[in-house]
């Protein structure tokens, strides 16, 4: 079913569109991501871990989403913003990595391979839709993975603090930017539409993502 905001993609600049869309459907509104389980309590340290393994499964190789959608981008502004937000990218891949390594083996849990599976799953359908010839909807699903990082950063921030690792400048979430973008890609509506198509898909895969953590710290917990 289209949201609310795929629907309106005709009459309202996509900037705006798509980042209510990514606030709606993604990372930052998810209760086990918003709750006290990944920040502070005797789980902590184990659902971080699980997180940061997990995050850089999904988004720790090169090429990533970013990289991908720069092969099926032709407006020229959104290239600009492309090659300067894989830069960026590269610097938080290289962070990732670094907090991967520093937090030790994933967390023994039940259903393991059971997860395994399904980020490969989504790790597949991310580059599906990032490869995507749909003009604008791998630049959207871009452009919606930037605007997640800024939560997604939370998170890796926590458990840099935790491990005593400084944790680098970030230069890929800038809203303001992210916006200007959409909104000058998406001037057209069949481009509009997809750009939003794309973004709600990678909000979508996001949620996914930290529904499988969510259950993955139940099943630590009852085993």
């Amino acid at each position: 079913m289209a949201s609310q905001s795929v629907d309106n993609a005709d009459r309202i600049p996509a900037g705006g569109l798509l980042l209510a869309c990514v606030a709606e459907h993604g990372t930052a509104s998810h209760a086990y991501f918003a709750g006290d389980s990944l920040r502070r309590g005797p789980e902590a340290t184990r659902n971080l871990a699980d997180a940061i393994h997990f995050l850089c499964a999904l988004h720790g190789r090169h090429p990533g989403i970013i990289d991908h959608a720069a092969s099926r981008t032709v407006e020229p502004d959104a290239r600009a913003w492309l090659a300067c937000a894989s830069d960026a990218m590269a610097v938080e891949r290289t962070y990732l990595t670094r907090l991967s390594v520093a937090v030790g083996a994933i967390p023994s849990t039940p259903g393991g391979a059971t997860s395994e599976t399904a980020i490969l799953a989504q790790r597949a359908a991310l580059a599906t839709l990032a490869l995507s010839d749909r003009r604008g909807c791998a630049l959207g699903a871009a452009l919606a993975f930037a605007a997640e990082w800024e939560s997604i950063r939370i998170i890796l921030d926590a458990a840099a603090k935790r491990l005593g690792i400084d944790a680098p400048a970030s230069a890929l979430s800038d809203r303001d930017t992210i916006e200007k973008v959409a909104d000058e890609a998406g001037r057209a509506p069949a481009t509009q539409r997809a750009l939003l198509f794309g973004a709600e898909q990678l909000a979508l895969q996001h949620r996914g993502l930290w529904d499988l953590l969510e259950a993955r710290q139940q099943a630590r917990r009852e085993y």
